[in-house]
């Protein structure tokens, strides 16, 4: 009697033991399988959020850059993002820079930008710039106004030959290529005015002579019958420069070819960089 007693109870005890071994089993299956899913939740989440922030990332970097196309079509007064190469900068103030840049489709103005001194020197011809700012218009000339400039390092270098647009004078083609570095071939010098003795002058210090050495210097040059007026833009090629007494050696009458920025201003102003005289 004793003996199956014992025995119901050592039975009742393994079974017991044996109820709570596979619950513990069954318990640690369990932990094991929630564990593995809440690590494989955090891990797509994870995935998630780092694709997101490269999403985020490439948007901010290229996916708001305008094309040259799409800048000329954006609305006036709209803030554009564009990249481009220097070309030639034209002033620096109070942490300020006005700059000429193009790429392969087109050509920028921009205009009292922020930049540092430090970013204003790594400003050389080719080196490409990313623009944030506001697309204006002054007096019929397109630029970017009240943006900022950032020096893309490690990128490639572009610097434009001239185009030449001598023929495009006085058609309504000209302005397709506004801001960009171009040339004029075959121009004949005119009179820019008259000095104090009343005597015909080839070019003047500021539009209508009231100037003096050191600023802006205008001049005029004819093709097929028509004048136009060029301009050195003292910022740009200030007196210490060959252009700037290039022009100021010209003589009515002579033949030269140009090189410089399709600047507008109340119609073509371009800004000249280099004159030559025609042997």
């Amino acid at each position: 009697m004793k003996k199956t007693i014992s025995m119901l109870l050592v039975l009742s005890m393994a079974g017991m033991l044996s109820g709570c071994a596979g619950k513990s089993t069954e318990t640690t299956a369990a932990d094991t399988t929630a564990a593995e899913s809440a690590a494989a939740a955090e891990e797509t989440t994870e995935a998630a959020e780092s694709t997101a922030a490269e999403t985020t990332e490439a948007d901010g970097a290229d996916g708001d850059v305008l094309n040259y196309e799409e800048y000329m079509a954006a609305d006036l007064d709209t803030e554009v993002t564009i990249q481009a190469y220097v070309q030639a900068k034209q002033a620096w103030w109070e942490d300020q820079a006005t700059v000429y840049a193009q790429d392969q489709d087109g050509a920028y103005f921009i205009y009292n930008a922020a930049c540092s001194q430090e970013d204003y020197d790594l400003l050389v011809p080719g080196t490409k710039i990313q623009v944030t700012g506001y697309k204006s218009e002054w007096s019929g000339e397109v630029e970017i106004m009240d943006g900022t400039i950032q020096v893309l390092e490690g990128e490639d270098t572009y610097v434009a030959e001239a185009l030449d647009v001598t023929d495009l004078l006085g058609t309504d083609e000209l302005i397709d290529h506004q801001n960009q570095f171009v040339s004029f071939t075959g121009m004949t010098v005119e009179a820019a005015g008259q000095d104090e003795n009343g005597n015909d002058v080839a070019f003047l210090y500021n539009w209508d002579g009231s100037g003096t050495e050191g600023d802006d210097l205008y001049f005029n040059a004819s093709y097929n019958g028509e004048t136009y007026t060029f301009t050195i833009e003292s910022y740009l090629c200030d007196s210490s420069t060959e252009v700037y007494s290039a022009v100021k050696n010209l003589q009515i009458g002579q033949t030269i070819d140009m090189e410089g920025f399709l600047y507008w201003y109340e119609g073509v102003n371009p800004h000249i960089t280099s004159v030559t005289v025609a042997e």
